[in-house]
């Protein structure tokens, strides 16, 4: 979080804040799609009363901070990613009893809103935003820190993963992953796909350009799982929840994998686009002769027979799709 914080500009912050559409998707993407996507899988799989409110637990719960990790990777936008993991923070005080009110009731009857943890949604909210607002901090104060910070926050980020992944493997033995039925599992799979798709979708609509798309789509998916195990631990004995325990975990290896499959599929795409755009630019005439770029002429201004006449005007690049002369004597830009 920290290491995130530092790639928050105060400037755009501040954008976000008057036009508050990240506060507003956060609100129709983590409670308004997930719980609904939760409930209807619940229902489609016939889950009963305990496996349905680990589910329910889990769509209910805020976004979380796996989405701003896995959004940097896909260069999504940093500051609107914060901002709906804040924002459906702050938001699950309130909206987070409600929706579990609403749904839980198809299943039981006791009220499960007056045994939510309240203190943990707390901390969970604290130990986002201090760290965050020490990053913006620390990137308004010194840019050549908060770079370094973000770098070791990553590596940090790699090697919690590789020790999180092998000690997952250890507490998840072959006696307790057989507990779980086999619907379960099918849901930990839906549940955040389902997300992604309808987030991207939402964006879409919302007519947002394709970094904010990709945030999104991230941000919907990605749940607070710690926060759901806190509500498992503290609010049902165990003696009720029983392997049930494991699903906010498996619903974390399941939308890791899958947002990692995004993230892979995207850096593919992003390669063969940047590598289509330079073989496109290399020119097709004999020799490259034909090849008229900005780069050839920025080589070609200077002395010499070959050199770039700026007696008519400037060139200048504000696009990387398009070339402007800047022509003298007050007349329009010309593209070339």
């Amino acid at each position: 979080m920290l290491g995130l914080g530092c790639t928050v500009e105060v400037s755009q912050i501040g954008e976000h804040i008057r036009r508050p559409i990240g506060v507003l998707l956060a609100l129709v993407c983590q409670f308004v799609i997930m719980p609904l996507v939760a409930f209807l899988l619940a229902l489609a799989f016939s889950l009963n009363d305990v496996e349905a409110i680990a589910v329910l637990l889990c769509g209910c719960c805020p976004g979380g901070n796996l989405s701003n990790i896995m959004s940097l990777l896909v260069n999504g936008e940093m500051n609107l990613s914060i901002v709906m993991t804040i924002s459906s923070t702050i938001l699950a005080l309130v909206l987070m009893p409600l929706c579990l009110w609403m749904y839980s009731r198809a299943w039981i009857n006791t009220p499960v809103v007056n045994l939510l943890p309240f203190g943990a949604i707390i901390i969970t909210l604290c130990s986002t935003l201090i760290p965050i607002c020490l990053g913006v901090w620390l990137r308004y104060r010194n840019t050549r820190v908060a770079d370094i910070v973000l770098k070791l926050s990553l590596w940090s980020l790699l090697v919690t993963l590789i020790m999180l992944f092998f000690m997952t493997g250890a507490m998840l033995g072959p006696e307790l992953l057989a507990t779980i039925p086999a619907s379960v599992y099918l849901v930990a799979v839906l549940m955040p796909l389902c997300g992604y798709a309808a987030g991207y979708g939402l964006a879409r609509l919302a007519d947002l350009p394709p970094n904010c798309c990709r945030t999104v789509s991230l941000e919907t998916g990605c749940q607070n799982v710690q926060l759901c195990t806190a509500i498992l631990k503290l609010a049902f004995p165990p003696q009720l929840m029983g392997g049930m325990y494991m699903f906010p975990l498996l619903y974390a290896l399941f939308q890791a994998a899958e947002a990692g499959l995004f993230i892979l599929a995207y850096r593919m795409y992003r390669t063969q686009a940047l590598g289509k755009q330079d073989y496109l630019g290399q020119g097709s005439g004999a020799g490259g002769d034909t090849n008229i770029g900005y780069g050839t002429l920025e080589e070609d201004d200077g002395p010499g027979p070959g050199a770039f006449d700026t007696a008519y005007g400037a060139v200048t690049v504000s696009d990387p799709n398009a070339i402007v002369l800047e022509c003298r004597g007050g007349e329009p830009p010309t593209p070339v």
